[in-house]
């Protein structure tokens, strides 16, 4: 039997109850596993505020090290780039849409000073670059409590991932899409991290090879910059014939700066063309945009 330590959130079970299916399928017994992290616990503060690395996974990899749990299965863009001794990750499955959506009225329809809802900086920063006539609110609470707050009238718009929206079988709420040039979305936006001790085997048939890859090189840019899933950085890479394709942002959180480049190269050396193309963002300014964000 397969434990499968995953948050209680609707979003977090489909995607656990997903990765179950597919092991069950190959003739892995799996039950699922519920375990509350930190992010969970406070749920009335701005992400951005409270700041730790691994908000959403310390608790869920104490499991994993602790024999508790066999795999975990995060949103990767909750997973910090460093890695407990120990932990790997094992597997990235096929990514759904990575890109960022806006619920309630497309942008250009929003009338100056309406009220948007987001709990990223990331967004909320590329948002004010957009449109910096809008007042950009904190948000917080699982897919369906802000699509309430929403509905009861709280904001005009609130921005969310595509992935989320239409694996909960909401995608019909989507006013807009933003394309990665108008939004970078955040470091392994839509796609899944099986989590697991290393030499674990079972799930290694669940890795998407070019999802993987372009993974590693969103987070290669990450990694060089030092910053958390809660720092005004995006970055969105493809892979296409053994090719990487890669886009990275960092913006001042009041949309006042944005600094942006794009990189490619071999997909063998995914990882280092995020960190070479970081070091070129912090030449250009992004150096003194995170640590003002930092201070």
């Amino acid at each position: 039997m397969l434990v499968i330590a995953s948050r209680g959130s609707q979003l977090a079970l489909w995607q656990a109850r997903w990765v179950a299916a597919q092991l069950s399928a190959a003739g892995h017994e799996c039950r699922i596993e519920i375990i509350k992290t930190t992010g969970d616990k406070i749920a009335d503060v701005p992400l951005a505020k409270v700041g730790t690395k691994g908000l959403f996974t310390k608790e869920i990899e104490e499991a994993l090290l602790d024999g508790r749990a066999d795999l975990a299965v995060h949103s990767l863009k909750d997973l910090p780039t460093e890695l407990p001794e120990g932990l790997v990750l094992a597997a990235v499955p096929e990514r759904e849409d990575p890109r960022d959506a806006v619920v309630g009225k497309k942008l250009a329809d929003l009338p100056p000073g309406a009220k948007v809802g987001t709990s990223s900086l990331r967004r909320a920063a590329q948002l004010l670059k957009l449109r910096p006539d809008l007042q950009v609110e904190s948000i917080r609470g699982n897919l369906d409590t802000r699509l309430r707050k929403l509905d009861e009238g709280q904001y005009d718009a609130i921005l969310l991932a595509a992935a989320g929206l239409k694996r909960l079988g909401w995608g019909d709420r989507i006013a807009e899409i933003l394309e990665p040039e108008q939004m970078c979305p955040a470091v392994g936006q839509g796609a899944l991290a099986i989590e697991t001790r290393a030499g674990f085997e079972a799930v290694a048939m669940l890795d998407h090879a070019a999802t993987h890859t372009a993974v590693m090189a969103e987070r290669g840019v990450l990694r060089a910059l030092g910053g958390g899933c809660q720092v005004p950085i995006g970055a969105y890479a493809t892979v296409f014939n053994g090719r990487v394709r890669l886009l990275a942002i960092v913006a001042a959180p009041d949309g006042s700066q944005l600094v942006g480049a794009q990189a490619g190269g071999a997909a063998a050396e995914a990882a280092e063309i995020g960190a070479r193309l970081a070091a070129y963002l912090l030449q250009r300014g992004a150096r003194q945009i995170l640590e003002a964000v930092y201070s």
